[in-house]
């Protein structure tokens, strides 16, 4: 049962607003990439296959999860909403999803949650009425006030397939207005995924998850996990450029740094719940890198910040970026031999390490 929003944990609704304006304004002007650290997928190369048995026209990509098919494993990772300008970044943001015939998550829905008249800038079933589309809530806001209802509300606002519950402490604790309380949120999480009726993804938003605790959040009933690991944005430096305080500041740069690099979060979670789906994103620039997330293990791979400067102009610049990362995973694929997306699994990958 939901508990009634603690008032005076609330934050006054146009700070919230401001707050989207903020991270949307940041990401598009500032050099917010994690800083001596990287994703880890330059560690690897996949074996060249000299004379693949394969016809690249007829590669073939697509990928079934919860009912819906993609044509190819490409998720486009939550970004935005709570704003005027973020509903015409997710409108141009779902149009390319739907022509690409790929999923897509929507950015917090917290602002439309406590007020309710945002909902708007995250609706955009009206022209991706077939993508796999991700609803997403703050997991720490189950420790302030939130529960199944709101997890519906978040779901029914924008018809969407599942619900990302996203896991940023890190952020939170550089935030001048963060959340800082994160007890007993395995338990809460349990209550909210046994209720629920759509699958729940955990995520974290770009410092990884570990082993352990995506075996205890797959224990919890959750469905997926988003890796979301370091190497991409590094949302401490994001809180950093909103930082009026020097101190506070130059805390949060202390942690661009901060994480586990995608390709080792992939690996660590893939051998911890090899029973659910794991999706690879946090510094997915390329094909290449997708390829490679994949032949590790994982079902979906997901790319956010390198979309965001197009979807603010229109839907055909968001297609033309994603879709080149989209023909060079093919590409890949034909060059490693592969012919249908399972055959991945059967790809070599050298480490740098082990390459003699």
């Amino acid at each position: 049962m939901s508990h009634p929003v603690n008032e005076s944990s609330m934050i006054p609704p146009t700070l919230i607003e401001n707050r989207k304006a903020d991270h949307i304004n940041i990401v598009l002007q500032q050099d917010v990439a994690s800083k001596g650290i990287t994703t880890g997928f330059e560690q690897f190369f996949m074996e060249h296959d000299a004379l693949p048995d394969v016809d690249l026209d007829e590669v073939d990509l697509s990928v079934q999860l919860w009912g819906k098919t993609l044509q190819a494993p490409l998720l486009i990772s939550s970004m935005t909403g709570g704003t005027d300008s973020a509903h015409k970044i997710n409108l141009n943001l779902a149009e390319a999803a739907q022509a690409l015939g790929i999923a897509m998550g929507v950015g917090s829905q917290r602002a439309a949650i406590e007020q309710p008249n945002l909902g708007k800038t995250y609706k955009i079933r009206q022209v991706a009425p077939d993508i796999l589309l991700f609803a997403n809530l703050g997991a720490v806001q189950l420790n302030y006030g939130y529960g199944i209802d709101e997890a519906r509300k978040a779901v029914d606002m924008i018809e969407a397939d599942a619900l990302i519950l996203h896991l940023n402490p890190l952020q939170e604790a550089v935030q001048a207005e963060g959340d800082r309380n994160w007890k007993g949120l395995y338990d809460k999480i349990a209550t909210v995924a046994t209720q629920l009726e759509v699958p729940i993804i955990a995520k974290e938003v770009g410092n990884g998850i570990s082993g352990k605790v995506a075996r205890r959040l797959a224990d919890c009933g959750v469905s997926a996990i988003d890796v979301a690991g370091a190497g991409g944005t590094s949302w401490s430096e994001v809180e950093a450029h909103r930082q009026h305080d020097p101190r506070r500041r130059q805390i949060a740069h202390c942690f661009a740094s901060w994480g586990i690099p995608t390709a080792m979060s992939l690996m660590q979670v893939k051998k911890a719940v090899p029973e659910l789906p794991v999706f690879a994103s946090g510094g997915i620039r390329n094909g290449i890198d997708a390829a490679k997330a994949i032949a590790l293990g994982a079902t979906l791979v997901g790319s956010a910040a390198p979309l965001l400067d197009a979807a603010t102009h229109q839907s055909q610049a968001v297609y033309d970026k994603f879709s080149i990362l989209l023909e060079t995973l093919k590409i890949t694929a034909f060059c490693a031999g592969v012919s249908h997306l399972t055959e991945f699994k059967q790809v070599t990958l050298h480490h740098k390490n082990n390459l003699y």
